[in-house]
C-alpha cells in the first residue's frame, strides 16, 4: 500500500491497520502538547499522531499501545524510521491491563467509536470491540498527571455521552473544537481536552474544506508544517 509522505517524516501503511485520515491529522495539529514531557498515545494504528506531536514538541518522550499485532509492528517501522525516532517507543498492549509507574502529562487517541457490526472492516480500529468510552476514559483519569491532559477526538453524536462519563471519572472538559466538513455543514467531529482541574471550558469553531475538495485556510494554515500540498 502507497506510503503518506509528509514534510519531516513518512507513513508507511497496510490494509490490515487504519489508514492516515483527516481525525488523525486534526488531532496530531490539535492536541496541546507544548508543556507535556510523557505523551501516551492509545491506540497508534500507524503511529501518526504521535509522528505530528513528536515533531510539535521537541523535548517530550512518547509511548504508543495498541492491541493489534500488526499495527504494533507499522508503528515501530514507522517511528524508527523517522527523525524522531529516539524519542518514540511502542509496545503491544491492551490498555485495559496497561500499567505504567510514571503519570503522563499529555493522553491521546483517536478512539474506536462505532458500535459493534457484523463488518469486519477495519473492525478493532473503528469498532469499540476492544475498548469503549468508558473503558478509555477510567483508565486515562489514572494515568494523567496532576496537570496533565488527556485529548481525544470523537463523532459529534458522542459528545455529550463523553462528557458526562469523563465527569464521573473526575476528569473535567477544559476545551472543546466543533469540527465541520465545510462551513454549512452538522459539526461532524469533536475535540475534547480534559484535566483533573476544573475551569471554563474555552470552545472554537474549525472548518476542514471552504467547498467539497477545496481545503479551508484555516486546515491549510493548521497543517502547513506537515503536508506537503500547494495553497488552493
Amino acid at each position: 500500500m502507497k506510503s503518506f509522505k509528509f514534510k519531516q517524516f513518512e507513513i508507511k501503511q497496510s490494509e490490515k491497520v487504519f489508514r492516515v485520515g483527516t481525525d488523525g491529522v486534526l488531532l496530531g495539529a490539535m492536541a496541546d502538547v507544548g508543556n507535556a514531557l510523557k505523551v501516551l498515545e492509545i491506540g497508534t494504528g500507524t503511529g501518526l499522531i504521535s509522528l505530528m506531536l513528536a515533531q510539535r514538541n521537541s523535548k517530550a518522550e512518547f509511548l504508543g499501545i495498541d492491541i493489534s499485532e500488526e499495527a504494533s509492528n507499522l508503528t515501530k517501522l514507522n517511528f524508527e524510521n523517522s527523525v524522531f525516532s529516539s524519542r518514540l517507543k511502542n509496545i503491544l498492549q491492551d490498555f485495559k491491563t496497561f500499567k505504567n509507574e510514571n503519570k503522563f502529562d499529555l493522553i491521546v487517541s483517536n478512539p474506536p467509536y462505532f458500535e459493534e457490526t457484523n463488518s469486519e472492516k477495519d473492525k478493532i480500529a473503528r469498532q469499540t470491540v476492544e475498548l469503549n468510552f468508558r473503558q478509555l476514559i477510567s483508565k486515562s483519569s489514572q494515568l494523567l498527571s496532576e496537570n496533565g491532559v488527556f485529548s481525544v477526538i470523537i463523532p459529534a453524536e458522542a459528545g455529550r455521552d463523553f462528557i458526562a462519563i469523563a465527569k464521573e471519572n473526575q476528569l473535567f472538559l477544559n476545551r472543546k473544537i466543533n469540527i465541520k466538513g465545510i462551513e454549512s455543514s452538522k459539526i461532524k467531529r469533536l475535540i475534547f481536552e480534559f484535566s483533573l482541574n476544573e475551569k471554563a471550558t474555552e470552545e472554537s469553531e474549525f472548518i476542514i474544506e471552504k467547498s467539497p475538495r477545496k481545503y479551508s485556510d484555516q486546515y491549510l494554515e493548521l497543517t502547513k508544517e506537515f503536508h506537503i500540498f500547494k495553497s488552493n
